[in-house]
């Protein structure tokens, strides 16, 4: 799955909230303006960094960076791991790959 997600860059999905609750973060999605409260997902500290840093685009390799700096971790373990969290969110919503900005003159 890693070298599916490659150099693409991936942000948050605009169809979900998130909430920080007692030190974890939940995600709802919202289908049909309604929050889909059957699917909640909650993320320790490591999912929450990602998150947050999701608020922009990046790829998995910026991801793992960060990772690799909070929390000492091997860079190789850390990006095999953010490649397969992000690929997890990927495929049920909560992030997408951001539509490309048309420049002037395109």
């Amino acid at each position: 799955m890693r070298e599916s997600l490659g150099a693409e860059q991936f942000i948050r999905s605009r169809s979900v909230v998130a909430r920080v609750v007692g030190g974890e973060t939940l995600i709802v999605p919202i289908r049909g303006k309604v929050g889909d409260l059957a699917s909640i997902y909650s993320f320790n500290g490591t999912g929450t960094l990602i998150w947050k840093l999701l608020e922009s685009p990046k790829t998995v390799a910026q991801l793992a960076e960060s990772v690799t700096q909070e929390y000492d971790v091997d860079p190789a373990e850390a990006e095999h791991d953010v490649a397969s969290f992000v690929g997890e969110m990927k495929a049920v919503g909560l992030v997408e790959v951001p539509a490309p900005v048309a420049m002037a003159g395109d």
